[in-house]
């Protein structure tokens, strides 16, 4: 019977946008760039007004939500950290430069970003064990970053590493790089609202996984930590790689001993100094072991 059917019974009753778009040509007489004779959705200069600016605030919530849920992502640990730290690799480039320069400031700089380098190594592994270990879960659980250089870089190239897909998140700034060479093209985004991006971190993030940085970072930090304290959002882990690093920067003793936090506040937040330490503390909290065990089974 359906053989013989003219017209599908689910075709569509109205041209899609894209339809409409492609289509649409302007008259020669109204092409020109003073013209408004274009289609609104297509027009750049109108979508950049002012006023238009709830709807590019909306686009941005829209846009990575219904990619990400065509790419089947459900589940993310997210790393965040300093966009400053080096590779090894490069860090240890930077030491033999300065040490022939003779250069007593750059020499310093120089060991101090080999210190640091560590941290770019342990984000890496951590995001390879994470792809790794998760990959026959379902959903797997996919790692998402800044999508910048540093701690963000290591994190991509660590789920590259083990084979999988990873998100990167970029933000529109002044001086910023391009975005790294690890993330999945149809996963890399960018986001002028710094806002949009900060909610896309924690809307499928299991655990947040934060690595020393500077202003950046602990602006994103302390995003979670005051949307978990006053339960904005739902608590999770959120891992802090470096205990010295950490307490050294904040002293969370003297904000319990002054009342500015609860003394179980400190509770929000564990340290951890490897990789494998946090991804041990994740399975432990979501009950992995046995569903990594069974997928292992033959």
């Amino acid at each position: 019977m359906n053989r013989h059917r003219k017209h599908p019974l689910k075709a569509r009753n109205f041209p899609s946008a894209q339809e409409e778009a492609s289509k649409f040509k302007s008259p020669s007489r109204y092409a020109g760039p003073e013209s408004s004779f274009r289609l609104a959705f297509t027009d750049t200069a109108f979508l950049l007004q002012e006023d238009l600016r709830p709807v590019r605030v909306q686009l941005e919530l829209l846009k990575p939500e219904m990619v990400q849920r065509e790419h089947g992502v459900e589940a993310t640990v997210v790393i965040f950290g300093s966009a400053r730290i080096k590779p090894p690799e490069d860090a240890r480039r930077m030491l033999r430069e300065a040490e022939q320069a003779n250069d007593p400031q750059l020499l310093a700089r120089a060991r101090h970003a080999v210190a640091l380098s560590r941290h770019y190594e342990e984000a890496r592994r951590f995001a390879a064990l994470v792809t790794r270990d998760s990959a026959q879960l379902e959903p797997p659980i996919m790692v998402v970053t800044g999508g910048g250089p540093g701690i963000m870089e290591a994190g991509n190239r660590g789920a590259h590493d083990a084979g999988g897909k990873s998100v990167g998140l970029n933000i529109v700034l002044p001086h910023e790089e391009q975005p790294n060479p690890y993330i999945t093209p149809e996963l890399c985004f960018q986001f002028h609202y710094f806002a949009m991006r900060k909610m896309h971190f924690l809307m499928r993030s299991i655990a947040l996984v934060c690595f020393p940085g500077g202003f950046g970072t602990l602006d994103e930090l302390f995003e979670v930590l005051t949307l978990t304290q006053t339960g904005k959002v739902r608590k999770r882990p959120i891992l802090l790689f470096d205990r010295d690093f950490w307490t050294s920067l904040i002293n969370f003793d003297h904000l319990v001993q002054t009342g500015m936090i609860a003394p179980h506040d400190v509770g929000l937040f564990h340290f951890v100094e490897t990789a494998e330490q946090a991804w041990e503390l994740l399975r432990r909290e979501f009950g992995l072991d046995s569903e990594l065990a069974a997928e292992t089974t033959p």
